[in-house]
């Protein structure tokens, strides 16, 4: 008897089969022939308009430097980005760390809208985010390791816990929710991914309960390893106040500022109450930085900072703070131009300063302040200051020179010709003079 022919449905599945198996070996057969087109060796590689296509598709996650040769801040990333690579490379999910000479390659530069040097960017899954974290070797491996983690570590037992905290590091806050599931703080974890560590554990005994010193659950830990600073937050555990209380705990309780951590309060909208200082490791600046905690601690609402002139002259001078201003002194500053003083309260004397700080806060809050700006130093500011006196020196010389060619002038008889050969000596006289001002005036502007 024959066999009669397969119906027409299988046959269309077994030639829908082959058409997959056969686009999924030359997809295959591509990512291989893609891939084999670098060396990944654990090296920087050089990309270009003929090859960074092909980069960012072949691999998940890609970090990219789009440099200027003649640009003096690539220079110095360069040879962190060397050091970083390998590093990354060997990430459970590999970052592969790439360059751009953006200067001779301006149409692939143009197409990626780079408009200025460096500029960094992380490529995941093909699609770039802008990268504004510390580009120091070590720090830049920690700040890149968190686009790769997952959004809420999920931790069963004692030592996966001591094994998330020591993998952390320092340079971020860690959140670890006892009792949590890892559906409550999920949006948030993915909201606030750069800037924190988030994790939930499922299982964990008394003696982490009594080390991170919480008594029930549920409870959400923050901490800050750099700082040795520690919060529990018992709830209620909505949306709106977890957000409050991650929000607050993204920063410590008193805040060094410096260039790097003033990118960090970019998105916070409160208010900054900052203490200027003579020297930040001085004995009596700790203690006072003591008293500021006690008191960031009980006013959530603001942020607590310091600075000293010692570590950062040029910063602390735009709040009107020279050599002779009686220092520690407290300012609220909205984080941009507009600052406050508190009338009768700015300066902190060695004698009770948790009064003192608290007098200050009162003041604030009940309005008895006045408002100034950081936009520029005032004339009188700038005479004060240690450039400002400076130029008034040059000022000075400037006159005697002028008043003693004028003198010498007014001393000898005039010829034909004299008052040019008298103008253009005193131009080239006046030339080096002028040349310091300048570069004076330019400095301060």
């Amino acid at each position: 008897m024959t066999p009669s022919p397969p119906p027409r449905r299988i046959c269309s599945l077994f030639s829908l089969l082959i058409l997959l198996f056969s686009l999924s070996l030359l997809i295959s057969s591509s990512n291989c022939e893609s891939e084999s087109r670098f060396k990944l060796d654990g090296k920087v590689l050089e990309l270009d308009g003929s090859n960074f296509d092909a980069a960012i598709s072949s691999f998940d996650y890609v970090f990219v430097d789009f440099y200027a040769p003649w640009c003096g801040h690539c220079k110095r990333l360069a040879p962190e980005l060397d050091k970083a690579a390998p590093v990354l490379a060997g990430l459970k999910k590999p970052i592969i760390v790439a360059k751009v000479d953006a200067d001779k390659h301006r149409k692939l530069a143009s197409k990626h809208e780079v408009d200025g040097y460096p500029t960094l960017k992380i490529y995941m899954h093909g699609v770039p985010t802008e990268y504004y974290g510390p580009r120091k070797s070590d720090l830049l491996v920690c700040h890149l390791s968190k686009f790769v983690a997952p959004d809420v570590a999920v931790l069963k037992s004692d030592s996966a816990i001591k094994d998330f905290v020591e993998e952390a590091g320092a340079d971020f806050p860690i959140f670890i929710g006892f009792g949590l599931d890892e559906s409550q703080i999920f949006n948030l974890a993915i909201k606030y991914k750069k800037k924190a560590w988030f994790s939930v554990a499922k299982y964990f005994s008394e003696d982490i309960m009594t080390n991170y010193d919480f008594d029930k659950v549920p409870a959400l830990i923050a901490t800050h390893p750099a700082h040795n600073e520690q919060s529990i937050f018992y709830g209620p555990f909505e949306e709106t106040f977890l957000e409050d209380y991650i929000k607050q705990s993204l920063l410590p309780l008193v805040l060094p500022l410096n260039q790097d951590t003033l990118k960090s309060l970019k998105d916070d909208k409160r208010k900054i109450v900052l203490t200027i200082l003579e020297d930040e490791g001085a004995e009596k600046s700790k203690e006072l930085i003591k008293m500021l905690k006690a008191a960031a601690s009980a006013n959530r609402d603001l942020i607590f900072g310091y600075v000293g002139v010692k570590q950062w002259e040029d910063f602390v001078e735009s709040f009107e703070v020279y050599k002779k201003t009686q220092l520690p002194r407290m300012v609220v500053w909205d984080g941009n131009e507009d600052y406050y003083s508190v009338i009768g309260s700015d300066s902190i004397h060695e004698t009770d300063m948790g009064t003192q700080i608290s007098r200050f806060l009162q003041g604030y809050r009940e309005g008895n302040v006045i408002q100034k700006q950081i936009s520029g130093p005032t004339f009188m500011g700038f005479l004060k200051s240690q450039l400002g006196a400076t130029f008034v020196l040059i000022l000075i010389c400037l006159v005697l020179v002028i008043v003693v060619l004028l003198s010498m002038a007014k001393e000898e008889p005039l010829t034909v010709g004299t008052r040019d050969q008298v103008n253009d000596a005193r131009s080239v006289a006046l030339q080096p003079e002028l040349r310091e001002l300048r570069r004076t005036t330019d400095k301060e502007d």
